[in-house]
């Protein structure tokens, strides 16, 4: 951005940008890439997080002449209404669902975005992730290339969600998406890191795959399918959520809603694929988790924050464990929030709307418990003796889920020295309860 009037100039700012300086208002900076890529003019509604509340504007690109890459920004019906917690809680919860399903390389970050813990997806990502893993400790940013990006470190968060990424080993060009942690002031906890391609991985990398020596004919999905299939169709979705949002535009209200009807079915889809990848993982001889201290109750109340736009829909209270609330527990993060999510999806998918669901914390000498409690129509004795059983969906149909989310959580628990268990009675809903090491330092 080389010039700009006073109100783009304050979102500008808020957002962590300076002027002149690099775009930093990312539904802004995606709308002037659309029209690069056009080659003509575009408009269409934005809507970003300034520093006096949420701004939604209309916005007309106008690329420039040919040999001049640059273009024109027209702004018309500015309107700022109060941030509130609902909004950012929904917004997060898409932006962050959308990137974590397109996303082949995933990473935890602390609040200077030095690494904490890294798993890539992606073959040509592997070598990234083992880096990252070794060089804990240091700047996530230093085990890849920014082209364009010369900002001293750390580079403010906003500035890299959506930057371009270069990867030594990889031929593909990545996208970073950084999602902060922690309220009021966002990043005060850390962050996650996604990166993603809008390449399919080439012929090359599939075929070495395929003829990797003595690979196991039970990895097909896990190994050379998923990969493959996780990225078209987590574009289909995100592209389907950016139409059923209008964030392209005005749309009539049965095209949004077809859109949302796309989205739906690929996440159905996405969810399956991801459920049978697992399952060649926690059945693998050498799986092992990378144990970690972590606190139950910041792992619950993530957990309910990236579910609580679906609850919302159901009309379901979703009630985390208090603020400041802890159980401190010897875990892999990644793995505790994946069986969490799957608790609490379960819990707000199976129960009548206007109940509510809860998370709550306990512990002894011996563990570190949070159990999911619902009010859902409750589980026979026969019943919670068959739910973690492989493909069991105690003959629900039409849902969605593939009867493998309660077995894998299950492998995961106990892959930690923990484990997964429920009580319940038909009628009166049911209790899911994760039992983990305590850690011991605390």
């Amino acid at each position: 951005m080389i010039e700009a009037d006073e109100l783009i100039a304050g979102l500008q700012r808020s957002c962590g940008g300076e002027i002149p300086g690099v775009l930093a208002i990312p539904a802004l900076l995606e709308r002037v890439r659309q029209a690069r890529i056009a080659g003509t003019r575009l408009g269409g509604s934005i809507e970003a997080l300034g520093g006096e509340g949420i701004v939604r504007a209309w916005v007309e690109v106008f690329p420039h002449t040919a040999g001049d890459p640059g273009c024109s920004i027209g702004i018309a019906d500015w309107q700022v209404s109060a941030a509130t917690r609902d909004d950012d809680r929904q917004a997060g919860a898409r932006h962050l669902e959308i990137e974590r399903g397109v996303a082949e390389l995933w990473a935890r970050l602390d609040s200077e975005q030095r690494v904490l813990a890294a798993e890539a997806r992606a073959p040509d990502l592997a070598e990234l992730a083992r880096k990252m893993e070794q060089n804990a400790g240091r700047r996530w940013s230093d085990s890849v290339e920014l082209p364009g990006v010369v900002h001293e470190q750390p580079i403010h968060w906003r500035l890299l969600d959506g930057a371009s990424v270069r990867v030594p080993g990889s031929s593909r060009e990545w996208t970073a998406t950084l999602v902060p942690l922690g309220a009021p002031e966002p990043g005060q906890s850390g962050f996650e890191l996604y990166l993603s391609s809008d390449a399919p991985l080439s012929d090359v990398a599939r075929r070495s795959d395929v003829e990797t020596p003595k690979a196991p004919a039970r990895h097909l999905i896990g190994q050379n399918l998923s990969p493959v299939l996780r990225q078209p169709i987590a574009r289909i979705i995100a592209n389907a959520e950016t139409i059923r949002t209008r964030l392209a535009g005005p749309l009539a209200e049965e095209y949004s809603n077809y859109a949302a009807d796309i989205a739906s079915a690929g996440q159905h889809l996405l969810a399956l694929i991801e459920d049978l990848s697992d399952l060649e993982v926690v059945e693998a001889d050498d799986f092992t988790t990378a144990p970690d201290e972590i606190d139950l109750g910041d792992v619950a109340r993530r957990a309910a924050g990236i579910l609580a736009v679906r609850a919302k829909e159901r009309d379901i209270e979703l009630v985390a464990p208090p603020a400041g609330s802890k159980a401190p527990a010897v875990a892999e993060f990644r793995r505790v929030l994946q069986i969490l999510l799957n608790l609490v999806g379960n819990a707000i998918r199976y129960s009548p709307e206007g109940s509510e669901v809860r998370l709550e914390l306990s512990g002894a000498e011996d563990r570190a418990r949070v159990s999911v409690i619902d009010q859902g129509a409750g589980l026979s004795a026969e019943e919670q003796a068959r739910v973690f059983e492989k493909f069991e969906r105690l003959g629900r149909s039409g849902d969605g889920g593939s009867g493998l989310g309660l077995y894998i959580s299950r492998r995961l628990a106990r892959a930690m020295g923990g484990d997964l268990t429920v009580r319940s009675e038909p009628g009166k809903g049911a209790t899911f309860r994760l039992d983990l090491p305590p850690n011991p330092k605390s």
